[in-house]
């Protein structure tokens, strides 16, 4: 750089700190006097010298990062049954061009959106270094036919997604408890491959109906046998507290992801523990207990429908209106949400701030705390 052209530069410096300077205002002494602020005066001088400094050459696009894609069209490549019965299949997604995917850690999941319209979570259950995505479903015949559609993709087929996302994030630490029902397994297994890679100290209780029903259990039966125990309700019965976390160790970790029975006797079972975290998710909505019947209407058609004191708004609303939008049934993905014209909702989730709560809800698990709830449906 010559000198002319370092002067140059300098002195549009200088005036680009002189411009910022118009119209601002710097406070009085702290002690009194009628002057501007030493400290504050010194300060902002350098910051708008450090700024004139940062804008003083042309923005340069190569250092720019790409576009972050909230939603990609993914191929499905490959399509295998995980376990005997053939009712949970392993669905392995790719982009059609080849191009990298978003990284993803153990305990993430996609987001789907069907071509019916229905959007539906999976937990990734593949190997984060692989260039495709990988979930399990098992088919749910009686469910809200999102299984099935997922169940009827053949290779070939598109399907946008969303993500990944994690709800349920695992954390390295010395030891852990990892604790799966059923499909449940989708959630857990790639944080046992991690723990296993790293040489953390763990154990792997995994649950299910029959031998027959579960997956992953031919890769499962390679690992340490003194560290896996395989339960399941045609043999051993109903697992107990002490069956699911028996191995929980001081300062240790329990992950658990399974059926609400499961889950919710680890939690009441918890606090007697030496372990000291807890971390658990959901694979079916939690239940409604002890409640009491309220109506709904739905504004559109005035109609009013009874709500059970045993089921969420969703169940009932379901029975007249079976395309009304949800997905995760459990309060977290918003798909649900709905405005409230009149009544106070009963909240059972976290997701809306005070503010939303007020005049929204999430009907898939929230109910009403009156006799009446009027939503905008």
């Amino acid at each position: 750089m010559t000198k002319r052209t370092l002067r140059s530069k300098l002195g549009a410096m200088a005036q680009m700190v002189d411009s910022f300077r118009t119209g601002r205002t710097i406070p009085k002494n702290l002690y009194g006097r009628d002057e501007p602020d030493q400290t504050v005066s010194l300060v902002t001088d350098a910051l708008d010298k450090w700024f004139a400094l940062l804008d003083g050459d042309d923005y340069d696009a190569s250092f720019a990062a790409p576009p972050v894609a909230r939603t990609q069209l993914l191929t499905l490549v490959s399509r295998e049954p995980l376990c005997v019965d053939e009712d949970v299949v392993q669905l392995t997604f790719a982009v059609a061009d080849g191009s990298v995917l978003p990284a993803w850690a153990p305990g993430m999941h996609l987001d789907f959106y069907l071509p019916s319209g229905r959007r539906r979570q999976y937990s990734l259950c593949g190997r984060p270094d692989d260039d495709s995505y990988s979930i399990a479903v098992r088919l749910v015949p009686d469910g809200g036919g999102g299984s099935r559609e997922m169940h009827d993709l053949r290779i070939g087929s598109e399907v946008a997604i969303r993500g990944p996302r994690n709800g349920f994030p695992f954390v390295q630490s010395e030891h852990a408890v990892f604790v799966a029902g059923g499909i449940g397994i989708t959630a857990i297994i790639s944080m046992v491959r991690r723990a296993r890679e790293t040489g953390m100290d763990w154990h792997l209780v995994y649950c299910g109906r029959s031998r027959e029903s579960m997956p992953f259990l031919d890769e499962i039966a390679g690992w340490d046998a003194d560290r896996v125990t395989v339960r399941t309700d045609d043999v051993d019965g109903m697992p107990s507290s002490m069956d699911l976390l028996g191995a929980a160790a001081p300062g240790g970790s329990v992950y658990v992801c399974g059926p609400p029975p499961m889950i919710d006797l680890v939690r009441a079972s918890f606090d007697s523990l030496p372990a000291t975290h807890l971390h658990f998710e959901r694979f079916s909505p939690p239940p409604v207990k002890n409640g009491t019947e309220f109506e709904v209407q739905l504004v559109d058609s005035g109609e009013v429908i009874a709500v059970g004191p045993n089921e969420t708004a969703l169940h009932a609303i379901r029975r007249l209106r079976p395309d009304v939008a949800y997905s995760c049934q459990q309060g977290f993905c918003g798909t649900c949400r709905v405005r409230v014209l009149s009544g106070t909702p009963q909240h059972r989730e976290n997701r809306l701030t005070a503010e939303e709560q007020r005049q929204e809800m999430l009907i898939c698990v929230s109910r009403s705390e009156g006799e009446r709830i009027v939503l905008d449906l």
